[in-house]
């Protein structure tokens, strides 16, 4: 399983941080742009747990994974793969947010898919050989849109 471990820091504080990454209302979308529209959908949510999908618009056409995201642990959040399109069910990220110490939030930031498809298999080249950088570029546009409020 191809695995990606990164670091963010952003002025954010961590319960913003945080809060966007539990936000499944209608407009989840538009915090995180990476997410298409058409393609998310709620199944279930509890205290500590959300059923959903989410998908991109990838250059080989469209990528969905229907995601388990848990956050019972407090420093973390991690959606794991229920179906896909493109990885295996049990392929997951997971963010730990905690304090930078200048008011923002550290991200170590785990990235661990395994490809199922071609799109699926080229997507995980591209970000092992580049440490990450198309999920952290992802990750980031949101966090851009969170320190403009």
């Amino acid at each position: 399983m191809p695995k990606v471990e990164t670091v963010i820091d952003t002025p954010v504080p961590p319960e913003r941080v945080r809060d966007a990454l539990l936000n499944f209302g209608p407009h989840r979308p538009e915090i995180w742009p990476g997410i298409h529209q058409p393609l998310y959908e709620v199944y279930e949510m509890g205290d500590t747990y959300a059923d959903i999908r989410e998908g991109s618009k990838a250059p080989g056409g469209l990528v969905w994974a229907k995601e388990h995201y848990d956050w019972s642990d407090p420093e973390s959040v991690t959606w794991t793969v229920r179906e896909s399109n493109f990885c295996a069910p049990g392929s997951y990220v997971k963010a730990r947010i905690r304090p930078n110490g200048s008011g923002g939030s550290r991200i170590d930031l785990t990235w661990k898919r395994t490809p199922t498809s071609f799109a699926g298999r080229v997507a995980a080249l591209l970000i092992v050989a580049t440490h990450g950088a198309p999920v952290v570029r992802s990750l980031r546009m949101g966090l851009k849109r969170m320190e403009a409020r």
